[in-house]
């Protein structure tokens, strides 16, 4: 996802609060990002549904001007 940063930072915000330790991931978010770890894809997703979400909360909001 190199490609895409704001929706890699926002994987990586996501992956950092939700597995804040190697007691809850057994890898970092580099790594996972590398392996392709089902942390990072939760991640990802997440990131993804929440861009989603501001898109169309976005959208709303300029139809009301």
């Amino acid at each position: 996802m190199q490609h895409d940063i704001p929706l890699r930072e926002a994987a990586r915000a996501i992956f950092e609060a939700v597995y804040p330790g190697e007691d809850w991931a057994p890898m970092n978010f580099e790594e996972a990002e590398r392996t392709g770890a089902v942390h990072y894809r939760q991640a990802v997703a997440a990131a993804q549904a929440a861009r989603l979400r501001f898109a169309r909360d976005y959208a709303r909001q300029l139809g009301l001007f």
